[in-house]
């Protein structure tokens, strides 16, 4: 099942896709698609519906933020055997894990540089969406914790994450740098997301073209590590890093900068599209 929120920034209706790929709107059945309604129980009453009897929602209308009130964007670096070769740095012993202190946007919203930006770039991510929260959840269990998965821009300004001293989280966080959607996909579509391609384009030139067969840590392994170190709350959503074509990977580096036009997405998941404006405020 194909979740999304459609609407203005601030005035989304929870929907749904149905099997003939129509918008379908939920806002008679939930008033939002929060984490709460994320549970495998409230899931399979949404998949229960007869979709045929709810209205649908016409095409051309704006893509939210697939889950309205997401708490934390947490997102794992180097976790692409190719993309840690590219950047020339040594596979992890653990999963690297880092902070987006931003809100999440609309897949397609358009995304703003900061003021004196010098190095933007992309990374697209799968992202997993927690549907059930939980403390020091196993391997074997980690599933039954995944409502689904959608995509997820990790944005990035390199020159603050690699050159002002401190974390990553500073060249992350950004208003406008993690756009997700267009849906959230239930985890019985995708499973353990094993082999999905995961590609990126920047002015219709491909830029990263990968699969997630070759993630250093896996579904399973990276939600149970992530509990081990947090309280994983229901719409929480995990980035779980990005394969080789980074700007920052080329010889020279390749930046965004105004206008520039970006087209991501993933096997099953679907698409998304973003303008580069610079930052004018």
């Amino acid at each position: 099942m194909k979740l999304a929120r459609i609407g203005a920034p601030g005035a989304e209706r929870p929907a749904l896709v149905d099997n003939q790929g129509k918008l379908r709107d939920l806002s008679g059945e939930i008033p939002d698609l929060t984490g709460a309604l994320l549970s495998d129980a409230a899931i399979a009453r949404l998949a229960a519906l007869d979709l045929s009897a709810l209205p649908e929602i016409a095409e051309g209308q704006r893509y939210g933020a697939p889950v309205a009130d997401t708490g934390k964007i947490i997102c794992i670096g180097l976790n692409y055997t190719d993309h840690a070769a590219e950047v020339g740095l040594p596979l992890p012993t653990e999963p690297t894990i880092f902070m987006k202190g931003c809100r999440t946007t609309g897949a397609n919203d358009v995304v703003h540089l900061p003021r004196g930006a010098e190095k933007g770039d992309w990374e697209v991510e799968l992202g997993i969406v927690i549907g059930t929260g939980g403390l020091y959840i196993t391997e074997d269990a980690a599933l039954n914790h995944v409502a689904g998965y959608c995509v997820v821009n990790d944005l990035s300004e390199r020159s603050y994450q690699m050159e002002r001293g401190g974390q990553w989280t500073k060249g992350k966080s950004f208003p406008g740098f993690a756009p997700v959607g267009p849906w959230l996909v239930t985890r019985d579509e995708i499973g353990e997301a094993e082999e999905l391609g995961i590609w990126l384009e920047v002015n219709g030139i491909r830029r990263q073209d990968g699969n997630t067969r070759n993630l250093v840590f896996g579904v399973r392994r990276i939600v149970s590590y992530v509990s081990q170190f947090y309280a994983l709350e229901a719409g929480d959503i995990i980035a779980t890093g990005t394969p080789a074509g980074v700007g920052l990977g080329f010889d020279p580096p390749v930046f965004l900068k105004q206008g520039d036009e970006l087209r991501l997405g993933i096997d099953g998941l679907g698409e998304q599209r973003q303008r580069i404006h610079a930052w004018h405020g």
